[in-house]
């Protein structure tokens, strides 16, 4: 479900340090655990054919999003 960064919310303080690579929330452990806890996966309704042939399809896009063979 997207690791810790799905247990971020509206008004979280976040601090971004670019030159290290970092990415710190001002969140103890057992809050994030908590809310990683109780988190839900988004549902991942395709409406069309089509979208659902890509999406079961497709490569990666550092290899181009393209459809590879079935």
């Amino acid at each position: 479900m997207g690791g810790p960064i799905a247990a971020l919310r509206n008004g979280d303080v976040i601090h971004i340090d670019i030159p290290n690579h970092r990415l710190a929330v001002e969140l103890s452990d057992a809050e994030i655990e908590r809310r990683l806890s109780e988190a839900k996966p988004p549902k991942r309704d395709l409406p069309s054919r089509w979208l659902r042939r890509y999406a079961s399809l497709v490569t990666s896009a550092n290899t181009g999003a393209v459809l590879r063979d079935p």
